[in-house]
């Protein structure tokens, strides 16, 4: 017996994703990566467009299990009007994959619709030659505004 479709989530690479944020007033940043993340490698800034980026666990630190309750909350904490677009970013794109895949599979449950969008790279990137991240690629090593706390 099949599940039923796949819910489709397009891919965006992180210079693309700024343009559409800067370009759609409604559109909203998910970041989907853990709270030491977003303290000690830092979150994308969104105050030049005048907005804020959401912060939320999908994997829960420490133990890195997925957040039951993350599409819910998410659809629910947007309130009554929801964006036309709904971007995500995780470290290097495959969390923020997972959570929009969930979050449109929500939305469709509900009868609601909102594009959801991954950023691909994410806010780190791949690892570089030296098994780093922040060099090769990703929102950070695209020189798009992010912030330290």
């Amino acid at each position: 017996m099949s599940a039923g479709p796949r819910p489709s989530v397009a891919n965006l690479l992180p210079d693309e994703t700024w343009s559409q944020l800067s370009e759609t007033p409604d559109a909203v940043l998910v970041d989907v990566r853990t709270k030491p993340e977003w303290s000690f490698v830092g979150i994308p800034d969104l105050s030049p467009l005048g907005r804020s980026v959401l912060l939320s666990e999908w994997r829960q630190y420490p133990d890195m299990s997925v957040n039951p309750e993350f599409a819910s909350a998410l659809i629910d904490g947007l309130g009554d009007k929801l964006p036309s677009r709904i971007f995500f970013i995780c470290r290097s794109g495959a969390r923020s994959m997972e959570a929009a895949t969930a979050v449109s599979a929500e939305l469709g449950k509900r009868g609601l619709s909102a594009e959801c969008i991954n950023v691909a790279e994410g806010f780190e990137g791949d690892l570089d030659a030296e098994n780093h991240r922040g060099t090769a690629n990703g929102w950070q090593a695209r020189g798009l505004p992010w912030r330290q706390s």
